[in-house]
C-alpha cells in the first residue's frame, strides 16, 4: 500500500503494484481538478499501466459513462469491462466502474 499523491507513487514505482484504484475527481473527464486530467490522458494512463504488475487491476469510477475514456484504456494495452452500479444498492444514481487488466502475456513478453 502506499500513500501520497497518485501521480508521485505511480510515477516512481514500475511494476509495483496488483491494483490501482482511482476514486479522484468525479471521473475520467477531470471535472474538479485540472491538474489530474493526466491521469486519464495517454501519458497518465501509460504510468500507471507501468506501476502494474503483469495482471495487475486499475479500477476507476466516475460520475458518468465516458465511452472515450473506455477507447483511452484499450488504447494503453488494457483489457477493459465496463460495469455500472447504483449509487445506493438498488436505488440513486447511476455510476461508472472501468475495470482495467494488465495482459500477463503482453507485460512478460515486453521485458
Amino acid at each position: 500500500m502506499a500513500v501520497g499523491d497518485v501521480a508521485q507513487v505511480i510515477r516512481c514505482q514500475p511494476s509495483a503494484f496488483d491494483a490501482i484504484l482511482l476514486d479522484v475527481d468525479n471521473g475520467p473527464e477531470g471535472m474538479t481538478q485540472e491538474d489530474n486530467d493526466w491521469l486519464y490522458a495517454p501519458k497518465g494512463l501509460a504510468a500507471i499501466r507501468a506501476a502494474l504488475k503483469p495482471g495487475g487491476v486499475l479500477a476507476v469510477w466516475s460520475v458518468e459513462a465516458v465511452p472515450r475514456f473506455t477507447t483511452a484504456l484499450n488504447r494503453a494495452g488494457f483489457t477493459v469491462h465496463v460495469r455500472t452500479a447504483r449509487a445506493r444498492g438498488d436505488r440513486g444514481a447511476k455510476h461508472t466502474i472501468w475495470i482495467a487488466r494488465v495482459p500477463v502475456e503482453a507485460r512478460t513478453k515486453s521485458r
